[in-house]
């Protein structure tokens, strides 16, 4: 449906995309995800038509639209966009804005749409009168009424409070999915991605890290950046020996060359307290009480940084609460720790931030 191929785009001398390849498959809902400067936006203004691509080709329904022998103007291309701050036109209703650039016939089945996303109400009304969430309705309808080939939004969800973001994105996603329509959704939070996406592109400084389903990209990242950008990682580092890596933690099994260097990327919900003795003893640093659990950093020999954990919170006066100073043993999930092999570009200032 819709093909990326070794696509360059460069401003002078920085390279804001560098030789990114995907496609997109017809109905798909993929999500280019990544942390800022990671190209995922001018990815998307390529796509759209309203940026040029350096080098490379984007081919839309088997037709190149942007490569070296034909570019094609944005409003030939079938392609609707939701912008972040969804650009509606304040002189004109909500009506008026979905209705924007369709022809006569089209016009009629506005309210029809209206209806479907609960904005019938609402038909007069002007973008200053309605909620973040409507709003964010009134854009998507605007970029689905044309019927595109495909849609682009650009961190859609973004500037709505965290309550009605979740109800938001549901709703909207729920429409996308029953038009059947090919969507490409650019993020930065990746627990977005993970919740709306079929297949997920991570980007950073410009290029690709990895591509696959949500549960690929988490359970078996390629690179530490890769591990991190999900979730918090103590990465334990060591060596390939008979398919394992050694580590103070215990060993892991790692797919990688004998004798190659293998970074082990343990998890918060891979440890676990551990009510009698085992091989892993270390010392509660900080506890955090985050209602239903507890997040606890243990320091455990051996191990340059705390270890972070999840476990089940208890009432402040009650005894058995885990509080810093108190020694405890941990288990570990050895078989769901993913091991990756070391990377040596230098990754963006969010993953290292992320290792903090």
């Amino acid at each position: 449906m819709l093909r990326v191929e070794d696509l360059v785009v460069r401003f002078e001398a920085l390279s804001a995309v560098d030789g990114v390849s995907f496609d997109v498959r017809r109905g798909e809902v993929l999500c280019l995800l990544g942390p800022s400067g990671s190209g995922k936006s001018t990815l998307l203004r390529v796509i759209a038509g309203v940026e040029r691509a350096t080098s490379g080709r984007v081919v839309l329904d088997g037709v190149e639209v942007d490569g070296p022998s034909r570019f094609v103007e944005p409003e030939d291309r079938r392609v609707g966009m939701v912008f972040q701050d969804y650009a509606l036109f304040p002189h004109l209703t909500v009506e008026q804005n979905v209705a924007f650039g369709l022809g006569r016939r089209a016009r009629g089945a506005v309210r029809g749409l209206l209806e479907q996303v609960g904005l019938g109400g609402h038909a007069s009304s002007y973008p200053h009168q309605l909620s973040g969430g409507e709003r964010q309705r009134v854009a998507l309808l605007r970029a689905m009424a044309p019927k595109p080939r495909v849609l682009l939004m650009d961190e859609p969800f973004s500037s709505l409070d965290s309550r009605l973001r979740d109800d938001v994105r549901r709703r909207t996603l729920d429409f996308v999915r029953a038009s059947g329509t090919t969507t490409v959704i650019v993020t930065h939070d990746p627990d977005e991605a993970l919740r709306i996406a079929d297949r997920i592109v991570l980007l950073d400084r410009g290029r690709l890290v990895q591509i696959g389903t949500p549960e690929e990209l988490y359970c078996r990242p390629k690179s530490l950046f890769a591990a991190r950008f999900f979730s918090d990682v103590a990465a334990l580092p060591g060596t390939c020996s008979q398919g394992c890596v050694e580590t103070p933690l215990g060993r892991f099994r790692a797919s990688l060359a004998e004798g190659s260097g293998a970074i082990a990327c343990v998890r918060p919900q891979h440890l676990r307290l551990a009510a009698a003795p085992t091989g892993i003893t270390g010392r509660i640093v900080s506890s955090e009480f985050r209602g239903d659990s507890r997040y606890l950093l243990v320091a455990v020999d051996g191990v340059d940084a705390p270890l972070m954990l999840r476990a089940p919170s208890h009432p402040s006066f009650e005894s058995g609460a885990p509080a810093p100073g108190m020694p405890v043993y941990l288990e570990i999930d050895a078989d769901d720790v993913p091991v990756v092999a070391p990377t040596h570009y230098k990754e963006s200032f969010h993953a290292q931030q992320q290792a903090l």
